[in-house]
């Protein structure tokens, strides 16, 4: 299998409460590439059990996803592990993941796609350790908690810096390209393309999204352009033709740097895998 037909992975990955059931088989008939059943944020203390009984529920009737669990510190946290071992295709998400609690994760659950939620500083400072986790498959960046915790506000490039070492920490570690933040205003689907425009720019390979009216605008987003496409198909077109030595189209020069983002973006349209 080449670059070009490999599977990629998800772009959006699509939020929904895991106390309510009714919307587990709507959020995955929305487009997204992976629905993320949340047990923590999104779930109310006194619903934890609820609804990790619903998602239990759904897993067990074939349903496929991630599942945010609990952050270690929590009351939940060991339970949430409990009822996933008994899923195994089921990924997961942690919550305000640091390098302790991402290894006793894998640990728990081996052979899984693990996303580690990036949320504070804390976790931040210890990227390089986070990342080199044996057996976690990304990384997610949770920029809302770490805006709190860090008292850095997410606006215009204020996080920019962070983000940009996750995304290289990530590449160094050889794990996929990382996820994105969420956009928290999910009527305004022209914001939400320029904000998942901008994770791509940044080196990201996905965003997080709390609403099904945002998938497709952040699908559309991570989709090369239909002049990306022509030109990379004309780049390696040229290239093939010189044999593989330097050569010119359109008056540049092409040479194995350009001729890998060519293959990158045609990587690009390939089907996507979960998380």
């Amino acid at each position: 299998m080449n670059a070009a037909t490999a599977p990629r992975a998800a772009r959006s990955l699509l939020f929904v409460p895991g106390h309510r059931p009714d919307r587990f088989d709507k959020a995955a008939a929305s487009g997204a590439h992976q629905v993320v059943l949340d047990l923590e944020d999104a779930v109310a203390p006194e619903a934890k059990s609820e609804a990790r009984e619903a998602v239990a529920g759904w897993l067990k009737e074939g349903g496929r996803a991630l599942v945010r669990i609990n952050a270690a510190d929590t009351a939940w946290h060991e339970a949430d592990l409990g009822m996933l071992k008994a899923f195994p295709n089921a990924g997961v998400m942690l919550a305000k993941a640091d390098r302790a609690s991402l290894a006793h994760t894998v640990s728990e659950l081996p052979g899984r796609p693990v996303v580690a939620l990036l949320e504070t500083v804390a976790g931040y400072l210890d990227l390089p350790a986070l990342c080199a986790v044996r057996g976690l498959t990304r990384i997610a960046f949770g920029s809302v908690d770490f805006g709190i915790d860090s008292g850095i506000a997410d606006e215009g490039d204020a996080m920019t810096s962070v983000r940009v070492q996750v995304v290289l920490h990530s590449r160094l570690a050889g794990l996929d390209a990382p996820v994105d933040g969420v956009s928290v205003n999910f009527s305004d689907v022209g914001r939400m393309r320029e904000d998942a425009l901008r994770s791509r720019q940044l080196g990201f390979g996905g965003k997080l999204c709390i609403h099904p009216a945002q998938v497709s605008a952040v699908n559309q987003a991570f989709e090369p352009t239909e002049e990306e496409r022509i030109w990379a198909g004309r780049v390696l077109a040229a290239f093939e033709a010189s044999a593989g030595a330097a050569t010119a189209l359109d008056g540049k020069m092409i040479d194995r740097p350009v001729v890998e983002r060519a293959r990158r973006i045609l990587a690009d349209l390939a089907p996507r895998t979960a998380a």
